[in-house]
């Protein structure tokens, strides 16, 4: 699963705009993974609660992305991946002036289940049914 947390200024995004961004970043997994797969998370946090560098910061998007379902295997990757995400949030997030940053963690797919299903491998009929489904169900194949 992409798991992602974004932390931000209260009223920093409509619920609209949670909806598009959360839309447009599913649509960066959904060629390859199930949809359901994707998970974003939208956390306020007030003016008196960031602080960056030891002092308030009012204006400012922190990103934390969990990568459980595929892992980058090249640093060409890596970078498309940044490139093509700082493009896509870039209406939301720096048009609107704020700072921001992001990061990825890599967690190990067997340390991984999903409505307490163990997920099933990259390209297996079981995926290509979860794709197809949109929900986890038991895997039918090793």
């Amino acid at each position: 699963m992409p798991l992602w947390k974004i932390y931000h200024p209260v009223n920093a995004f409509s619920d609209v705009d949670k909806k598009g961004i959360a839309q447009a970043i599913t649509s960066v997994y959904q060629n390859f993974m199930p949809r359901f797969y994707v998970g974003v998370t939208f956390q306020e946090v007030s003016e008196s609660n960031i602080y960056i560098g030891g002092e308030p910061h009012s204006e400012f998007i922190r990103i934390s992305i969990d990568h459980i379902a595929r892992t980058f295997q090249s640093v060409d990757l890596k970078i498309t991946f940044f490139n093509r995400i700082n493009t896509l949030l870039e209406p939301w997030i720096e048009s609107r002036g704020y700072d921001w940053e992001m990061h990825v963690d890599e967690t190990p797919f067997d340390l991984w289940t999903i409505q307490g299903h163990f997920p099933p491998q990259e390209g297996t009929p079981d995926e290509r049914r979860w794709m197809e489904e949109n929900r986890a169900s038991a895997r039918t194949h090793a």
